[in-house]
């Protein structure tokens, strides 16, 4: 009779957690937590008499916090210094080529001294053997 009784509650512990099992604990959907962003402020219109917006259309100060991203990183719209105008001009525009070119073998380079040379050629590492020294 025991053995009956503890195969039955056996049988129906384990048809009730298959109920459980949809996709197991690490498998289920959740929010994405970079998705989220942030909402503008809500602002006071100076002029009541505005027309209310058209229903589907975007707001117009929600720019999505990709594209502000982006802006942030790459320089959007933002205006230029005259320092940085300058040197952009200065600068010209790149040749369409310009990293294969300087990847070749054939390229020549100027001399940067031996503190250069010895940087470049020093092993990898995670710097715990790394030492420096003040002169003075």
């Amino acid at each position: 009779m025991r053995k009956v009784t503890a195969i039955a509650l056996a049988s129906v512990t384990t048809l009730l957690l298959a109920g459980c099992g949809h996709g197991g604990l690490l498998s289920r959907t959740r929010p994405d937590e970079f998705a989220v962003q942030r909402q503008a402020p809500l602002l006071v219109p100076p002029d009541f008499a505005l027309t209310p917006p058209q229903p589907g259309t975007p707001r117009p100060s929600a720019a999505g916090s990709q594209q502000e991203t982006l802006d942030a990183l790459f320089g959007g719209p933002a205006p230029r210094s005259e320092v940085e105008r300058r040197t952009i001009s200065r600068a010209g525009s790149p040749e369409p080529g310009i990293r294969s070119t300087v990847g070749d073998p054939q390229t020549h380079a100027v001399a940067k001294g031996s503190v250069t040379r010895d940087i470049l050629a020093a092993p990898e590492g995670d710097g715990r053997e790394a030492q420096a020294s003040v002169a003075g």
